[in-house]
């Protein structure tokens, strides 16, 4: 397209936006008036994650541009302004603000949800999930309700059940085919992912057609079903599929499919060459495409047409990854094995419900699709096989196999330039290779040149691998810096800190730092460094600014800024004197309860004032810190063994209170959990632990490198029959070892999976002691035994390290935005409420605290005229004098009361605090969110003066200025 003209994009959704945003940068925005027409009164916003909405974001967090987008290349953006009619042959669209020609008009208008006509489905019970306005409807229809309906077991209709349980309600799935997901997902795979989602205790029902929806008896409605059962229920949520918006289409004459969905040909044109279709409204070759990415590309096939370039929308992988109610969820290529011949191979796990499909074409020479159920971290080697034709293993079941038996993943090298990497914005690996050519040398500036990864971010684990690739095949130097702050790994740091006797942050950052207050990456990594070193107690004043949330507070952070509390239960074994005082704790502090799986009991909901009391009531009854809260030894789990169980050889608890008490307080690169069966029927799961011991008739067979979660993996079985002695000795030696050599946040599972030589080398260096350490690793080990304190005894007998538990350090109320609703008769978090207070802060300076009321690097929170206002304090130096900064204390990520307990430190030279939630980082200067320029919060100019600290409203005449202390 070349000269001036009008360019109407009619929907400003993802992909109506995204249009917007090829448009710019394609630079015709400068020869052409660019218009875009949305009926929501919303800027573009992510669909995709709708459900963050629901959970407490705001709809500003889901923003899909920075504010002056539009105003700053000239585009004229209709929000809330509904086109209402096409006249082709005038070339004109119609709204409410009249009459607006066009050159090339390209329709952008999505799909609507379908709603079936089922009798009495309107109000509460004819709900649907697609955008903001229906969110709030729900969400309305959910006050005062207590259970809820999701017609459709698809993708969307298991993110509404989601967002449903979220509100607290109890929650079916009403589906009308004979399994979940029906379109993705074979029989099995549905299953799979069935038992799941009911685990979470989510209620499924298949093969259920609605018939009608009357007035219910104990509930709001009463839906009946074809069968003559009924479900009553408050609300109704329809997600049975969608229906592309193709009304203006169809009323101006343009092609329309078969099955709906404007026609369009491979350039996106529609039967009128002055108009294109994209997106969810587009019907190519037969097929409406409801993902987001074949949108974006045709989109930017748009785009490059106009531009005068050679493009061609030649159809769309719809394979898709993702987490529905925490559940993995992959499907591949050809999933059902609908191609003539086609042969499968399966995997079922039923002891922890994962599912894998692999489907192989008759001859066996290629990969045509998968199924994955409960673990996505197969899908990306198989979605490289599928698409670029590369030839299976000989044995193809490997590559569904549990990791620990089957194939490695698909290396970099051996994806072709074809490869897709990132399936949202179209990025190869040829576009990657062309980025490292023009002199890309990281990962940030990769996203940044090719938007790789910052689409769904399913990914981001592929890009980061083939990058380092390529980087290292053209003899780059790959940069494994701990941080900006340190140029050495994490192993390397902990080397420096032992071989130099280093121990403080202060001095190693002297010593071999880059300069800088340091980042919440090498802060909480360096304070593991040194207690696993040195076991000095946490609460040391050094080493709080260190620290994460967690480990402060000696407890876990949860969802609304409060607290749960884990006493020690040694081998699970408890008495019941104590089980009466866990029970009277959690009552007095309206506390909800739970039993770990590691046989603890946790206590949800301590609210940060109530931690120091807590703690004292338990530790008067003979408990002691769980250190749930550290990356740190966890538990150490057991069965009853030959004390009890007729079955057992061993004294399975004995030896299970052994190695917790010898161990607990251990200090290391992530948690570590232990477990000890006493006879071969494992009750206590030793073989899915760190460390792992079965009894045998001669003694202890010992398991390393297991771990559950995520990504499980079985551990191996490392040596047999021990005696109690060389047991404890080889445990010692393995997690010293571990601690000395691991990457941060490196499980041991990984740990050793990344150990070259394996298992072999690594009994050689314990068994054998084929590097001479062994010694040294006992004595590391025995040091830290003998220096174990429980740290929240050390908390509460020093008045100092006591005044950081108040949630205002100059008010004694509690965090009103903490609110609890029952639920199953205990009490869980109520959502947490966006920020209402919007004051600018008091016009003269105003005193908030005491300087003796500050953390030097770190944070507190005063509270003044409904604002919680965070101070984080930067003591002077040589070259500066002290700074205060204060900034809101709300995360907007979360809707939750926190800033203030995040950790301070500096990225780029900018003083910035991450949040303890979800770790974006907001500068301290002015409140700028760096990873969503959207973001600003509130801050205030501060000052320390007379040992005071005051502050007051910032103004365009008054910058903030430095303080004096």
């Amino acid at each position: 397209m070349t000269g001036t003209g009008n360019i109407v994009i009619i929907g400003n959704g993802m992909v109506g936006h995204y249009c917007a945003e090829q448009l710019v940068a394609h630079g015709l925005h400068e020869d052409c008036a660019i218009h875009i027409f949305g009926d929501e009164p919303h800027h573009a916003y992510d669909r995709v994650h709708l459900t963050d909405y629901m959970s407490g974001r705001d709809a500003l967090a889901l923003r899909l541009h920075v504010d002056d987008f539009h105003t700053h290349h000239d585009l004229t953006l209709h929000r809330g302004v509904r086109v209402t009619r096409i006249d082709r042959a005038a070339r004109m669209v119609e709204s409410a603000e009249g009459l607006l020609p066009y050159d090339t008009l390209i329709l952008a208008t999505g799909s609507t949800p379908f709603v079936p006509p089922v009798p009495g489905n309107t109000g509460t019970a004819g709900l649907v999930y697609r955008t903001l306005d229906d969110l709030d409807l729900i969400r309305a229809a959910a006050g005062g309700a207590s259970h809820g309906v999701v017609i459709g077991g698809g993708l969307l209709g298991l993110e509404a059940a989601n967002a449903l349980s979220g509100l607290g309600l109890s929650t079916a799935v009403v589906e009308f085919a004979p399994r979940l997901m029906p379109v993705q997902l074979d029989d099995d795979g549905g299953l799979a992912l069935k038992q799941r989602i009911e685990a979470l205790g989510i209620e499924v029902l298949t093969s259920h057609a609605t018939q009608r929806i009357i007035a219910g008896e104990t509930h709001r409605h009463r839906l009946v079903f074809a069968d003559g059962t009924f479900l009553e229920t408050d609300l109704v949520v329809f997600s049975a599929g969608i229906r592309a918006q193709d009304r203006l289409a169809r009323d101006c004459g343009l092609a329309i499919g078969p099955r709906g969905g404007v026609v369009i040909d491979g350039q996106c044109r529609t039967s009128d060459a002055a108009i294109y279709a994209i997106g969810e409204c587009a019907c190519w070759n037969g097929q409406v495409f409801g993902l987001v990415a074949p949108g974006y590309t045709m989109a930017r096939t748009v785009a490059s047409t106009l531009a005068g370039e050679e493009a061609a929308f030649t159809g769309a992988d719809m394979s898709t990854k993702l987490k529905l109610l925490g559940v993995d969820v992959g499907s591949i290529g050809d999933a059902h094995g609908a191609t003539p011949g086609s042969r499968s191979y399966r995997f079922i796990g039923e002891v922890d419900g994962s599912y894998r499909r692999l489907v192989l074409s008759g001859d066996g020479s290629r990969v045509l699709g998968a199924v994955l159920v409960g673990d996505n971290a197969y899908y990306d080697t198989i979605v490289q096989y599928v698409q670029n034709g590369i030839r299976p293993p000989p044995d193809p079941a490997a590559l569904i196999l549990p990791r620990g038996e089957g194939a490695d993943l698909l290396g970099a090298d051996a994806l072709p330039d074809t490869a897709m990497i990132c399936s949202c914005h179209n990025v190869t690996k040829g576009a990657i290779c062309a980025s490292i050519e023009g002199g890309c040398t990281d990962i940030a500036g990769l996203k940044q040149s090719t938007k790789a990864s910052t689409g769904c971010g399913g990914c981001s684990t592929l890009l980061r691998n083939v990058f380092e690739t390529e980087l290292e095949a053209r003899g780059i130097t790959v940069d494994h810096s701990l941080c900006e702050h340190f140029s050495y790994t994490r192993q390397e740091l902990y080397s420096l800190v032992r071989v130099h006797g280093i121990q403080t942050f202060e001095d190693l950052m002297a010593q071999y730092g880059n300069g800088g207050l340091g980042c919440d990456i090498c802060k909480p990594a360096v304070g593991s460094i040194l207690a696993s070193a040195w076991n000095k107690p946490i609460t040391d004043p050094l080493y709080i600014p260190l620290q994460d949330t967690n480990d402060t507070f000696m407890a876990n952070m949860q969802k609304n800024g409060t607290y749960s509390v884990v006493p020690r239960i040694a081998g699970g074994e408890i008495t019941p004197e104590k089980l009466i005082v866990l029970g009277q704790v959690a009552k007095k502090y309206d506390l909800y309860t739970k039993i770990t799986g590691g046989q603890r009991i946790d206590l949800f909901g301590a609210r940060l004032e109530q931690l120091p009391d807590i703690w004292g009531e338990l530790l008067e009854a003979g408990f002691e810190t769980g250190q749930a809260y550290g990356k740190s030894t966890r538990t150490v789990k057991s069965c009853v063994g030959s004390t009890w169980c007729r079955y057992g050889v061993q004294d399975s608890v004995g030896k299970a209170l052994d190695l917790e008490n010898r161990y607990k307080g251990l200090r290391s690169p992530h948690k570590l959990k232990f477990a000890v069966s006493g006879c071969t029927r494992e009750c206590a799961e030793a073989q899915g632990k760190d460390v792992g011991v079965i009894a045998t008739e001669n003694g202890w067979n010992l398991y390393v490198c297991g771990n559950g979660g995520m990504r499980p993996r079985h551990a191996e079985l490392f040596a047999t029959d021990l005696d109690a002695e060389t047991l404890v000795k080889y445990i010692d030696r393995f997690l010293m070892f571990y601690i000395r050599t691991a990457d941060k946040l490196q499980r041991t599972s990984v740990w050793r999976e990344n150990l070259e030589g394996g298992l072999d080398y690594l009994k050689d260096v314990i068994i054998n002691d084929s590097l001479g350490i062994c010694a040294e690793l006992e004595r590391q080990m025995q040091m830290v035994v003998d220096r174990y304190h429980c740290e929240w005894r050390d908390a509460l007998t020093d008045r100092e390290k006591l005044k950081r538990f108040r949630t205002f350090v100059n008010d004694s109320r509690p965090d009103p935005n903490i609110r609890t609703i029952p639920e199953r008769d205990q009490v869980r978090p109520a959502d947490n409420l966006p920020e209402t207070t919007q004051s600018a802060g008091p016009v003269e300076w105003t005193e908030l605290c005491g300087h003796d009321d500050l953390v030097a690097m770190s944070g507190v929170v005063a509270w003044h005229d409904g604002n919680q206002i965070a101070l984080f304090y930067l003591p002077a130096t040589e070259g500066a004098p002290a700074r205060v900064y204060a900034i809101d204390n709300h995360d907007p990520f979360s809707n939750a009361n926190v800033l203030g307990r995040g950790i301070m430190g500096d990225l780029k030279g900018q003083v910035v605090v991450a949040s303890p939630l979800y770790k974006q980082h907001f500068r301290l200067e002015d409140g700028q969110c760096l990873e969503d320029p959207t973001i600003r919060l509130r801050t205030w100019e501060a000052r320390l003066e007379n040992g005071r600290v005051a502050i007051r409203a910032k103004t365009v005449a008054a910058p903030s200025e430095p303080v004096s202390a």
